[in-house]
């Protein structure tokens, strides 16, 4: 989930990616687990079901990474692929919420289903998701009979991720959260995985999404803050390690609140 930084993001600080052509010849460094789960929400039945094998395992996670990585790769960009390892203990309190939280979500995703309610039924699959050992197990089975790299991260995929791209070893990112750059990493690329048309979550409506650019070093300038002050203001309004914040804080006040201040730290 990661925090959202994205009110605070800068107009000036991304860059729209009309053609993907321009990042031929460019290493980036994918969040895997944050790709897969992408898939296994945007590649479903009509009736809203995940694809499906004839043993009864879900398989559109893996049609989603053999084809857009095949058309990563068709414009010359270099995908390296890394996965989540144990999560940090101080993350467990999320991980417990999540996990009541899809299981909630199945039992109405089978309820609506069982009462013919599809568009309801899909929505509350979609909040259901999970990413098994053996889904993640076969993406690097696939990813091996490609021929793609990938890392197995120690812990937290987004991370590894950024520190790859701090020392060089990649161009950017790319994630649809934020996290990375509070990771350091110094480019972030969003929508790489899901750009195109896209149905909007319970409306009758599609819009374009095109993948962009974020420069870390342009949203701190134009802020006029630094990388610690970025994750200070990402604490107040809440990360995968406290998920709550700080109550009544959101992204505006918070930026304000460590420009007046300082630090965290001082603000408490």
């Amino acid at each position: 989930m990661g925090v959202n930084l994205r009110e605070l993001i800068p107009e000036d600080a991304k860059r729209e990616i009309t053609d993907l052509r321009e990042l031929m010849g460019k290493v980036i460094a994918l969040d895997a687990y944050n790709a897969l789960y992408q898939f296994l929400a945007a590649i479903r039945q009509p009736d809203g079901t995940p694809l499906i094998d004839r043993k009864g395992r879900v398989t559109s996670h893996l049609s989603g990474l053999f084809y857009r990585t095949i058309n990563l790769m068709e414009y010359g960009i270099k995908p390296v692929y890394v996965f989540d390892g144990m999560p940090p203990e101080i993350k467990r309190y999320e991980v417990e919420r999540r996990r009541i939280r899809r299981e909630k979500a199945a039992e109405l995703a089978e309820r609506a289903y069982a009462e013919g309610r599809v568009e309801e039924a899909r929505k509350y699959s979609i909040q259901a998701l999970r990413l098994t050992q053996e889904m993640v197990e076969s993406a690097k089975r696939l990813l091996d009979a490609m021929g793609i790299p990938y890392i197995q991260a120690p812990s937290e995929g987004e991370a590894q991720a950024a520190y790859i791209a701090r020392k060089g070893d990649a161009w950017a990112v790319a994630s649809q959260d934020y996290d990375a750059l509070l990771f350091g990493t110094p480019r972030l690329v969003r929508n790489l995985a899901i750009s195109g048309r896209r149905k909007l979550p319970g409306r009758d409506m599609y819009i374009e999404i095109k993948p962009e650019v974020i420069e870390l070093d342009r949203v701190l300038k134009v802020l006029g803050i630094t990388r610690s002050q970025l994750i200070d203001i990402a604490i107040l309004i809440g990360t995968d390690y406290n998920p709550d914040g700080v109550p009544g804080i959101g992204p505006k006040s918070a930026y304000q609140l460590i420009k007046a201040h300082g630090s965290l730290e001082k603000v408490l």
